[in-house]
């Protein structure tokens, strides 16, 4: 199972090793990663693997966006599946 992770938000030092740190304390795998910088923007796509992941994804979700919150961010994780069901026409 998979997960997507978006990151928005001014630009720092650290944004994509903290959101990577948090995956790796879960068992979280990175499977690719984009990221852009517009002006002061950072804006980034993660592909996660979730299937190792040792707390229930909906803790993770909360954790991210508790992350975001502390570092100023918008972070959100969706599963896979909704991600997809979403963008289909």
């Amino acid at each position: 199972m998979r997960a997507v992770i978006t990151v928005v938000g001014k630009d720092m030092v650290g944004i994509l090793a903290k959101i990577s740190n948090e995956c790796a304390a879960h068992n979280i795998n990175v499977l690719e990663v984009t990221q852009s910088i517009l002006q002061d923007m950072f804006a980034m796509i993660m592909m996660v693997e979730i299937s190792s992941s040792d707390i229930p994804f909906t803790q993770f979700a909360d954790t991210l966006e508790k992350t975001g919150d502390e570092m100023n961010l918008s972070i959100h994780v969706m599963h896979e599946d909704i991600f997809n069901a979403m963008h289909t026409i």
